[in-house]
């Protein structure tokens, strides 16, 4: 019967000792973002620089085009009817979404920093146009 308790313990034992080793059930770890559905923006530094400055140089791009549609209005290149047509939202969005697709292609630092400056420097359209013109300049 020696024999039979002390195999009966080492299976205990045994028992034991596997339930310790393998430990009780963790709770699963908390989201450190307890708001749902959020999804966490994977883009890099200068891919976040760039939307940003693609985003912001957009609205000046269509600012520039309405008022082109204006002056060529105003010197009788255009109708009332083309000035109306061309100002509309729905097409302002259009020529925004368009050039957002073409200005979110990977593009180098230098790039983007041309995007930047020339928001910051050229206030009026016609410099703000020639000064995009230099976003493929090769670095010297």
């Amino acid at each position: 019967m020696t024999a039979r308790v002390s195999t009966s313990l080492m299976r205990s034992a045994l028992f034991a000792l596997a339930v310790v080793a393998c430990g009780s059930p963790k709770p699963a770890p908390k989201d450190p973002d307890p708001t749902p559905g959020v999804v966490k923006d994977t883009r890099t530094p200068i891919e976040k620089r760039r939307d940003a400055a693609c985003d912001k140089v957009g609205d000046r791009i269509v600012e520039c085009a309405v008022a082109d549609a204006k002056a060529d209005l105003d010197a009788g290149k255009s109708t009332k009817a083309d000035y109306d047509a061309d100002t509309k939202p729905a097409i302002t969005k259009v020529l925004k979404d368009k050039w957002l697709k073409t200005c979110t292609r990977p593009k180098t630092s230098h790039q983007v920093r041309v995007l930047e400056v020339c928001l910051k420097e050229e206030p009026q359209c016609g410099p703000f146009t020639d000064c995009l013109l230099h976003i493929n300049d090769e670095l010297k």
